[in-house]
């Protein structure tokens, strides 16, 4: 036999790896197209939504099963309806046959239990419940079109809520009567200086109220740094000495830094400081088209590590106490691991503020994340730069409709009367945008592929591990979060195994973080699993930890000051390099931009 050529066998990992496919540039024709298309959809994609109701439509035709369950379900809700409205008609009131919701308030005016306006709405209700179960639980559907379905679903009846109109609205009808129609002019002159306000871009009605750097984040302090991406602030101290390691917090870039920051009685910065933390916040940019290119490393080394520099050189020779909100959070974990791999020390302890880290289990803005959705959005964003953050600010609303829109309009449009404009609102109203590289990275990497959680997600070409994380962590989560869900936030404690305190706080995603001391009808729960220990599941966790009654900052200032290395004098200025010193007063000069 001839001598055969051996080739020499792989051995590496990486010679086995499967070849992802050939990423290619989208043709322009078929992103210049869908560009056109996203304006008059407002960025929401048609074929996403006709998939998950083809899907759904489908597989509830092929289950004879489920059929007849709706079928009897249906009859069984009639019959209810007959007899509650026989009963109804005889009686002045008689009770319900079924009850809304704990968080519905449309109904709870007592007018709504007279005739007709009880049979009205307890009509409306069993519907909804039926359309419920009719969205849901068909076999076969893939999870997330099924969440679509039932979102859509419970969209469409929100609209036509008996709540919503003058004619089956007790209320509406009670206020006509009294002021003689009055109600209705006034809910007219809303209704045009809303949609002048609209047209011209202006903010809502009673913003004006609240002035950044006159009314919110009015917590004095000054600009240390600046780049083309954020401003750093450090604020002035209050206290003669002063917890020797300072406190970088890193807002979400979706959302101006002065959440911390809003009046004087429930800015968070302000009670730190109060307590003697020395601290420092980002100020995130709002980009503009210039900015498209900015991809989700520049948020990270622009955004969290030259922050982390400054902080380091004007208090040196301590670590940093660092604190990531919402998205911020997120990238703050990025950074943390990346920092772990590479031995830098530089941090005391981590503390997450509704943050996901894992995207498998996402809130319900997750309905608005899949390929199809992705592709229109980035075309969307393609000929702008970035993403518009009234765009992003609807996505918002439709999570919560029925109170941030529908009750809104009935408030203001039928009733005639002004909402109570608060500083949170004004906050909410205060929009963002996001540039187009980096929004369409963090949605693909992290909310579809979910590379962080998974040991994907690169960082100077080597994969970042959050088990390698090794410094104290205090996790918060709340109870009524649409974007970041309290379970998804727990799931920390699968990823990372150091010492981890997480709190449970009740509110929102917002309004659960800028919680007070104070704060009427807040409470809260708090454990600690030491390093090693064994995994708790969220529910088991919830019911044996004890609720605490009022607000949840006392506990984190009570965290953080064991975590410090004692009292010092506050950090002076001098000595300290000339790229740290001082450019304006807070708030500086990127959160007005608009």
């Amino acid at each position: 036999m001839g001598d055969v050529e051996m080739k020499p066998v792989a051995t590496t990992i990486d010679e086995f790896a499967p070849v992802p496919p050939e990423s290619s540039p989208p043709d322009a024709l078929d992103v210049l197209a869908n560009a056109l298309r996203a304006r008059g959809t407002g960025g929401l994609s048609p074929a996403a939504a006709l998939l998950a109701w083809y899907d759904w439509a489908l597989h509830l035709l092929l289950s004879p099963g489920k059929q007849r369950s709706l079928l009897e379900k249906a009859l069984q809700k009639q019959q209810r309806f007959t007899r509650y409205a026989l009963r109804a008609a005889s009686a002045r009131t008689c009770p319900t046959c079924i009850e809304p919701l704990e968080q519905d308030r449309r109904f709870a005016d007592p007018a709504w239990q007279h005739w007709p306006f009880n049979v009205i709405h307890q009509g409306f209700l069993l519907q909804q419940q039926w359309w419920h179960n009719a969205t849901s639980g068909v076999r076969g559907v893939s999870l997330h079109h099924e969440n679509m379905v039932t979102f859509a679903g419970r969209q469409w009846l929100d609209m036509w809520s008996p709540a919503n109109f003058m004619w089956s609205n007790p209320e509406v009808l009670h206020a006509v009567a009294a002021s003689g129609g009055a109600n209705l002019w006034r809910g007219a002159m809303n209704f045009f200086d809303d949609a002048r306000r609209l047209a011209l871009d202006d903010a809502p009605a009673g913003a004006e109220g609240f002035v950044v750097g006159k009314d919110v984040a009015v917590t004095p302090g000054t600009v240390m740094f600046r780049n083309r991406l954020i401003e750093l602030i450090q604020y002035t101290p209050t206290t003669p000495e002063v917890h020797a390691e300072p406190i970088l917090i890193v807002p979400s870039w979706i959302m101006k830094y002065y959440i911390l920051d809003l009046s004087p009685h429930n800015s968070m910065v302000k009670y730190l400081v109060e307590q003697g933390h020395t601290v420092f916040i980002v100020s995130w940019k709002n980009p503009t088209a210039a900015d498209r290119d900015l991809g989700l490393d520049d948020y990270r080394s622009l955004g969290i590590m030259d922050a982390l520099d400054a902080v380091t050189a004007i208090v040196p020779g301590r670590k940093v106490q660092a604190v990531g909100y919402c998205l911020g959070g997120t990238l703050l974990s990025i950074a943390a691991a990346a920092m772990a791999r590479d031995g830098d020390e530089r941090l005391q302890s981590l503390t997450l503020l509704a943050a996901e880290v894992d995207f498998r289990e996402s809130g319900e803005i997750a309905l608005f994340i899949d390929e199809s959705q992705l592709a229109w959005l980035e075309a969307g964003m393609w000929d702008k730069g970035y993403l518009d953050g009234n765009q992003m600010a609807g996505a918002f609303q439709m999570l919560n409709s029925r109170d941030l829109i529908w009750s809104r309009r009935v408030r203001e449009y039928l009733l005639g009367e002004r909402q109570t404009f608060n500083d949170l609102m004004a906050w909410n109203a205060d929009a963002t945008r996001m540039p187009y590289r980096m929004h369409g990275e963090y949605l693909r990497r992290l909310y579809l592929g979910n590379d962080l959680a998974e040991g994907r997600y690169h960082v100077g070409g080597r994969p970042v591990v959050l088990a390698d994380i090794d410094v104290p962590m205090l996790i918060v989560g709340t109870v009524r979060d649409h974007v970041a869900p309290w379970q998804s936030v727990y799931k920390m404690h699968l990823l990372n195994d150091t010492e981890l305190t997480f709190v449970l706080t009740r509110g929102g995603h917002n309004a659960g973080v800028v919680s007070e001391p104070g704060h009427p009808r807040r409470s809260f729960q708090i454990a600690t699993r030491a390093a090693g220990a064994r995994y708790v599941d969220p529910q088991r966790w919830r019911a044996k930890t004890q609720l605490r009654e009022g607000s949840w900052w006392p506990a984190w200032q009570e965290w953080l000051a064991r975590r410090s290395s004692g009292r010092v004098a506050p950090p002076v200025t001098d000595g300290i390099p000339n790229a740290y010193v001082a450019l304006d007063d807070a708030p500086g000069t990127y959160v007005a931009m608009r």
